[in-house]
């Protein structure tokens, strides 16, 4: 029988559990923050992370371009807008609409952005969303955009898991979801309810729109102002992987009768449906992970003929959807790497030219701008009720960051791509190289595997080397820039890998699920066999082989310490589950069992135990070095886990480092500085025990 002798610190800011976090803190300032190369690592990225040639991430909204920017002297960051013209300079001249510095200092509350809704379509008001600390719980606001004030008698959300959005075009209306009082908050600590506030009611007036049952996920709703097609949605998350859409009418609700497991978008005339599954319907069967389309109101009337717009292959998969005016821009992955179509419905498609069921498929045409090798691309649209153009987004392991805009006439036709803004080179990555890898699973699953590393390496064992994964809820690990990592490991002489181990979304639901419940160890053998193949290929040694992952990530982190401890010579484990007998009854952690299984279910903890390194921790084993980070204002994964973990391991006197950050949310951090202390922890810890320059 198992004894959970450290149950006590489950006890987030119990004043014991707090004296163990200080005492810890100031071991792990003392043992990394104190060294030389600390504060080099820390002074660097925060150098990057305050840097003014940032590219200044915009949307549009009406005439201007609104941007949230952090800096040294923006520590919590400004809300502001521009206008096109501006923008398109080396300096644009930005409007202050909100500091959030300056709000915190002038209520005394460590204030955290959450967000912006601004109203369409007279862009007189916005919702404004602010966490305290950085948690999941925020408070809602309605602000003035001409007057530049908070509305002292606006709309007002209380602080809680949940969120409010505009229900009426003049503003008189809103949707919120939110903490009610007893009963109307779901065993994952999400709202259950939605209600219709019209202003002047008190909140207690708000019509209930639509409840939830008592055991569902998330409950949430939204409206679409597109003229001509607005509708209003309730989004109803039954568990992590099945919901419903609900569209609200005058006549009442109609539920979109799609496989709950299903991804359905509505959009002007169209239904499109993203299938988990296969699906039989309307005399054909399509697979999981197809794109189907169908006309929406015929399809709530009965009808069933859907058009097949993207199959997926063994090597290819749908990684995003993105609509314009006219059309539906698909991001693909093939063997993890992205390119990108059009998809063109037949009210605007080319008679006669590659139709299927009337729509039309092209390649996006680039360029010159194209793709660096091994990199990551990524389109939004720049204002998709009335245009056609797309936010296309470039970025390598190598190459730094770029932001174009790209425009398609209305048969789909690249008829510009406008460069706007790029990254500088935050460290010098002339001599490195990237290249892709496959590496057998123990079931001889084929599983890829990315290694940044310098241009001919030595394959002597003797590297430094890193590898990252995370393995879950079919997010895929894809290419991107790191500079604060290039800086901190690839700049001093480290190999960087990013293992694409099953549970992710590399190639689709298909390799998601090939990891669920009782078949999380392939994700743990797949990340496994990349460590042991980049020892077999002389990269590096296990003494002189680094992990680390976070949430999920750190889940795996957990599961390489107690099943692969002779794998690694250092383990950085951040914001991580790992009582996992414990977890759904943590904070959010009740929605993640579609993901990981019911604990509590006798036959389901069967295989749940295996992969809860909490419990399967044997003190006689040697492990490698460890370094747990967490933060206490995570309110989405427990800080218990790591506190918990690192308690046991310390206790059977094992290397373990810890470090909680008081505030930071499940991102593990709330300013810049922060972050660069961080990281800078981390690379210092596996610098210290992996050795190198």
């Amino acid at each position: 029988m198992f004894e959970d002798r450290f149950a006590w610190l489950e006890d987030v800011e119990g004043e014991g559990p707090l004296e163990w976090v200080r005492a810890r803190n100031a071991h792990a300032e003392e043992s990394l923050a104190s060294s030389p190369r600390f504060e080099e690592i820390r002074a660097a990225t925060l150098e990057i992370l305050d840097s003014t040639e940032k590219i200044p991430a915009v949307v549009q909204r009406g005439d201007h371009l609104y941007n949230f920017w952090t800096d040294a002297e923006h520590e919590r960051g400004i809300w502001r807008r521009t206008t096109w013209d501006s923008y398109g300079t080396d300096h644009p001249e930005w409007e202050v609409l909100i500091d959030v510095d300056a709000l915190g200092a002038a209520e005394g509350v460590n204030w955290v952005w959450h967000g912006a809704e601004v109203l369409y379509p007279s862009r007189t008001r916005a919702l404004i969303s602010l966490s305290r600390g950085g948690s999941d719980a925020d408070v809602t606001r309605e602000f003035d955009m001409t007057t530049l004030e908070f509305l002292p008698d606006g709309f007002s959300r209380e602080e809680s898991k949940g969120g409010m959005g505009w229900a009426s075009e003049d503003g008189s209306e809103v949707f919120v979801f939110t903490d009610f009082g007893p009963g109307s908050m779901t065993p994952s600590g999400y709202p259950r309810t939605v209600r219709r506030w019209r202003r002047g009611q008190g909140l207690d007036e708000a019509e209930v729109v639509y409840e939830g049952a008592a055991d569902d996920m998330y409950i949430a709703a939204g409206a679409d102002f597109t003229p001509g097609y607005q509708r209003a949605f309730v989004m109803r998350a039954i568990e992590f992987y099945a919901s419903e859409l609900i569209e609200i009418r005058p006549e009442g609700l109609v539920t979109v009768d799609v496989p709950r497991s299903s991804e359905p978008l509505v959009w002007r005339d169209w239904l499109l449906v993203h299938l988990r599954e296969d699906w039989e319907v309307g005399g054909a069967t399509f697979p999981a992970d197809a794109l189907i389309a169908t006309r929406y109101e015929p399809f709530l009337a009965g009808e069933r003929v859907f058009t097949e717009l993207f199959t997926p292959s063994p090597t290819t998969s749908l990684a995003d959807i993105t609509v314009t005016r006219h059309h539906v821009v698909v991001t693909l992955l093939d063997d993890v790497a992205n390119r990108l179509e059009v998809v063109t419905p037949p009210d605007r498609a080319d008679s006669g030219a590659d139709d299927d069921g009337g729509w039309r498929r092209r390649a996006l045409d680039l360029g010159e701008e194209g793709l660096p090798t091994y990199g990551t691309i990524a389109v939004g649209a720049v204002n998709a009720r009335e245009t056609d153009e797309l936010w296309l987004t470039t970025a390598g392991f190598l190459s730094p960051s770029t932001l174009s805009r790209v425009t398609l006439d209305e048969g789909g036709a690249t008829t510009s791509v406008e460069p706007l803004k790029s990254l500088p080179e935050y460290f010098d990555a002339t001599d490195m190289e990237v290249s892709q890898h496959f590496v057998t699973s123990d079931d001889g699953t084929r599983v890829p595997y990315f290694q940044v590393s310098p241009a001919g390496l030595t394959l002597d064992g003797e590297n430094p080397t890193l590898l990252y994964g995370y393995g879950g809820f079919e997010i895929p690990m894809m290419p991107g820039y790191a500079p604060a990592m290039g800086r901190a490991w690839l700049a001093r002489g480290g190999v960087y890998v990013v293992a694409n181990i099953r549970g992710g979304g590399e190639y689709g639901p298909r390799w998601h699920q090939a990891a669920l419940k009782e078949h999380r160890h392939r994700a743990y053998e797949d990340f496994a066999a990349v460590a042991r193949d980049l020892v077999a290929r002389g990269v590096t040694r296990p003494e002189r082989l680094g992990a680390q992952g976070g949430s999920n990530g750190g889940l795996l982190m957990g599961n390489m310490l107690v099943t692969y401890p002779e794998l690694f010579g250092a383990v950085v484990c951040q914001v991580p589950l790992l009582d996992m007998k414990r977890f759904s009854h943590l904070l959010a952690g009740a929605s993640w069992m579609a993901e990981y299984g019911d604990p509590d279910d006798p036959a389901q903890w069967e295989y749940i135990q295996t992969f809860s390194p909490y419990h399967r921790f044997d003190p006689e084993k040697d492990h490698p070095p460890v370094l747990f980070t967490t933060s206490t204002r995570d309110d989405r994964v427990h800080p218990g886990h790591a506190r918990k973990m690192a308690a046991q391991m310390g206790e059977a006197g094992k290397d373990v480092t810890y470090f909680e950050n008081i505030e930071g949310g499940h991102g593990g951090a709330a300013t810049n500085a922060q972050r660069a202390h961080m990281q800078a922890l981390a690379f210092e810890f596996l610098w210290q025990r992996l050795g190198g320059a």
